[in-house]
């Protein structure tokens, strides 16, 4: 009789903690947060904004909301602002460790800005890493003003792991030649990196004057069914109120990708709004608002990792 109920007091026991477990599970498995992907043209972010603090208070919290952020439009010949930047949203967020991987200063003339990913390095690795190459001349036949900064990343946490972002600021007079251009960058990253699974993003001065009617015509980027524009034409992604335009996009390739993302997700982030700001006060940050898309996370690792 002992034996009986001591193994009754066993199954009880065992029931228990499985029934424990499976409810835990279902708890994690509906608060998996998603894998946000952010592009941020900061505006002539250097060591004037650096300094500012209300300008950067504001600045990490919209960064710490993303898991991989393209900063776009740095402007600092010291290399002060970002590390300023980083070691500041590590002090405010530290559930992540944060790092960064900038480019080169690019530009034709004397005017340069640099492309920068900033990610949690505990939640992504970014693998490999180029600049799209110029041509041999390296003079007139230059389609890019600034050259599109690639990064491949492998993300465990989410459905797609493995995918090409193209980070990308055009030159508002060159903007549809540029992003035309962009369709050679697909056919080359695919060629190097045997992969489908490709991500643009970017202030791509898409939008209002500086895209013609006959000019989307002739974008191949914009009339290949594959490539998918999920900031859409509708979409406004500047601060001021007298302007409303698509500058900023989010455009996709890929059927792994395309499953992957989390629908509805893709949208400009109106900081001015979340953080009630008056238009001076977000100007100051920049006169853009960041485009973001979520991916869907992986319930099998989360459960796997963290159970």
């Amino acid at each position: 009789l002992l034996k009986s109920g001591s193994l009754g007091i066993l199954e009880k026991t065992s029931l228990c903690w499985v029934l424990t477990l499976f409810y835990l599970a279902l708890c994690l498995w509906s608060t998996t947060l998603p894998f946000k992907i952010c592009g941020f043209n900061v505006q002539a972010f250097g060591e004037a904004k650096a300094s500012n603090t209300r300008v950067m208070e504001i600045l990490i919290k919209i960064l710490a909301r993303c898991d991989l952020s393209l900063i776009q439009e740095v402007r600092d010949s010291k290399g002060v602002a970002i590390p300023s930047l980083v070691r500041s949203l590590n002090r405010f967020d530290k559930s992540y460790s944060y790092s960064y991987l900038e480019s080169k200063r690019l530009g034709k003339k004397s005017y340069k800005e640099q492309y920068v990913y900033i990610y949690r390095k505990n939640v992504v690795q970014l693998k490999d890493h180029y600049l799209y190459p110029e041509p041999e001349d390296g003079g007139a036949n230059d389609t890019f003003s600034r050259h599109p900064f690639i990064v491949r990343v492998h993300s465990p946490a989410t459905l797609v792991k493995d995918f090409v972002l193209v980070g990308h600021h055009t030159c508002p007079k060159h903007a549809m030649k540029e992003i035309d251009e962009l369709y050679g960058v697909f056919q080359e990253i695919s060629k190097k990196w045997k992969t489908q699974n490709v991500m643009f993003l970017g202030d791509l001065n898409a939008g209002c004057t500086y895209i013609t009617v006959k000019g989307w015509r002739s974008i191949r980027l914009r009339n290949d069914p594959k490539f998918n524009w999920l900031i859409g034409d509708d979409a406004d992604t500047t601060v001021r109120e007298k302007s409303h335009c698509a500058y900023d996009r989010i455009i996709i390739h890929g059927k792994v990708l395309n499953s992957g993302i989390v629908p509805g997700s893709a949208k400009p982030f109106n900081f001015k709004t979340e953080f009630r700001l008056s238009e001076e006060e977000a100007l100051e940050v920049s006169d853009h608002y960041p485009v973001e898309v979520d991916l869907k996370p992986s319930h099998r690792y989360f459960l796997r990792n963290e159970l």
